[in-house]
């Protein structure tokens, strides 16, 4: 019973996550007016990149990444700008919506046709 209860114990320990993770990388440089260039990685897997220039309106453009292990044990990244048009975010775990269906498609389509004729509807 002793070594059953070991056994379980040494399973336990064994199976545990990585608890502490350490910075491998942290690189700053901020010009002070709205430029700036900043990357940090972690022992972990956890990776930041980002790259800031003044926008049009006086404000930090922002263009980055970064990127974590996921836990089936592969890479996951998102891409992003965030800029005068707002946060932009590019990933392929991002969810979208559904396709249209196809009658929604047409009747879009047909619209389009009406409008194009001049057609008009009351509200």
């Amino acid at each position: 019973m002793k070594l059953i209860l070991f056994a379980c114990l040494v399973v336990l320990v064994a199976a545990r996550p990585e608890q502490d993770a350490e910075t491998t990388l942290d690189e700053r440089d901020d010009s002070g007016d709205g430029n700036f260039n900043y990357k940090f990685e972690t022992s972990n897997g956890i990776y930041e990149e980002r790259t800031g220039s003044l926008g049009a309106d006086g404000q930090s453009n922002i263009e980055g990444v970064f990127r974590f292990t996921l836990p089936d044990g592969t890479v996951g990244e998102i891409r992003f700008i965030a800029d005068e048009n707002g946060y932009q975010p590019l990933s392929n775990l991002l969810p979208t919506p559904h396709p249209l269906p196809a009658h929604a498609i047409e009747q879009i389509r047909f619209a389009e046709e009406q409008r194009a004729k001049g057609v008009i509807f009351e509200k």
